[in-house]
């Protein structure tokens, strides 16, 4: 991941960010080339500022904030990247307010997802419903149009409570029936002393699927009318010394990418899907602030194929 930002005046700058997934990006390979964030920031106030390009959708905890250093675990927990689709990104003009009591308010008007995209033959709607069908500003329709906000207090030191909203139609005018999908999540941080105790709760929901999923019965992944899911976690730092730090944490974390399905008639409509229940146990070693080296082991109550160790190594400057 490269970053660049080069700022034109006291109150303009670009922000950028490059992404090479998987090590490796060709028509071979399991990875690719992105451009994760290409944004104008504007800051017409001390208070207010403008964006306008392409940014990540501010849900969550981690999507706006999503370097290895910056959370716990080899891996970004399922919540926010099966139910909100970090790195969720959209191409859009926003207003960012930050106020003196530590409020932070954003809000925009950004491109959607694309329903047309769902492929009922695979599994990945299972896997992430709305990763499945976001754009990423590559070709992205835009005749369908979202709005989103974002609101997040920091007015007492090492806390933070926050909360997004994302809706917006979805079918482009390619499909006969139209479809909102509506995104939302609750969050908290609180950092006391060695201590630091998150949790995320998210929603989202898919309107008129009867219609839409009328023409896909008989495939495997139909689209679900709702998704949730929330988690725990809880870190601290047992030992440090300079720029040396040892984080043991401990997450739990339940989620469910097709908690219902619109009713399709007896004998069609889908079964809801069980709750996945994972635990992860493991440790962050900060080297340095920018460096970590990370372990955990992950069990799994549903699949439990899954059971696995986690080593990873990361950074961020």
């Amino acid at each position: 991941m490269l970053g660049y930002q080069h700022r034109f005046d006291a109150k303009t700058k670009v922000v950028t960010e490059l992404e090479v997934e998987h090590a490796v990006s060709s028509a071979d390979d399991p990875g690719e080339v992105e451009v994760e964030q290409a944004y104008i920031e504007h800051q017409f106030t001390p208070t207010w500022a403008a964006r306008a390009g392409l940014f990540l959708i501010p849900a969550g905890l981690l999507n706006e904030n999503h370097e290895p250093t910056s959370f716990y675990g080899v891996e970004r927990n399922f919540v926010e990247t099966a139910i909100i689709p970090s790195t969720w990104r959209e191409g859009g003009v926003q207003i960012v307010g930050s106020f003196d009591n530590g409020l932070t308010v954003q809000g925009g008007v950004t491109t959607s997802f694309d329903l047309t995209k769902w492929d009922a033959t695979s599994t990945e709607g299972r896997e992430s419903p709305l990763g499945a069908i976001h754009q990423e500003m590559a070709l992205a329709k835009a005749r369908d149009l979202a709005v989103f906000g974002a609101v997040n207090w920091r007015g007492v030191p090492g806390l933070l409570l926050g909360g997004s909203l994302f809706t917006g139609n979805a079918t482009h005018g390619q499909a006969t029936t139209q479809s909102r999908i509506t995104l939302w999540d609750l969050h908290a941080r609180w950092t006391p002393g060695r201590w630091d105790l998150s949790s995320v709760y998210s929603r989202g929901t898919i309107s008129n699927t009867a219609a839409l999923n009328a023409t896909l019965v008989g495939n495997p992944t139909l689209i679900p009318k709702s998704f949730d899911g929330w988690y725990v976690q809880g870190a601290y730092k047992v030992w440090s010394h300079e720029d040396y730090a040892l984080s043991p944490f401990v997450r739990w974390e339940q989620f469910n990418t097709a908690r219902s399905y619109a009713d399709l008639g007896p004998g069609l409509t889908p079964d809801a899907s069980p709750y996945e229940r994972v635990v992860t146990l493991g440790a962050n070693f900060q080297i340095t602030p920018q460096i970590v080296v990370k372990a955990d082991y992950q069990r799994f109550r549903e699949n439990k194929d899954l059971n696995r160790v986690n080593l990873g190594l990361g950074w961020s400057f």
